[in-house]
């Protein structure tokens, strides 16, 4: 079992940048592929990016593509986001969460363990 917890986030302005962290528990961590989705009010939870377990591998939404980058630390069992030129759009609360499946990553369906997430709010 893992799990996982956010923190990094806050209030930027826009073109700000923030780096969100996942900490995780648990022996199995290098195991598991990890993501990041993202809910913003009103809105349902969607896909931000994904990193394989071992790092070699990442995607993105294509909304992020360019200024967010993935990154993880087997060795510290943490997850990164780093977010550069944020804008007004980006505002949500953002969750970590792990996977086994590599194939499906961008489903939420697919992600077995989740953080509890953590807010970031970027004003214009």
């Amino acid at each position: 079992q893992v799990q996982l917890v956010e923190s990094g986030g806050g209030l930027v302005q826009a073109g700000d940048s923030l780096r969100l962290a996942c900490a995780a528990s648990g022996r199995t961590f290098s195991k598991y592929n990890m993501g990041w989705f993202r809910q913003a009010p009103g809105k349902e939870r969607e896909f931000v990016a994904a990193i394989s377990s071992s790092g070699g591998s990442t995607d993105y939404a294509d909304f992020v593509k360019g200024r967010f980058t993935i990154s993880r630390d087997n060795l510290k069992n943490m997850v990164y986001l780093q977010m550069n030129s944020l804008k007004p759009e980006d505002t949500a609360v953002y969750y970590c969460a792990a996977t086994s499946s590599w194939y499906r990553r961008q489903a939420q369906s697919e992600f077995d363990y989740w953080g509890q997430g953590t807010q970031v709010t970027v004003s214009s």
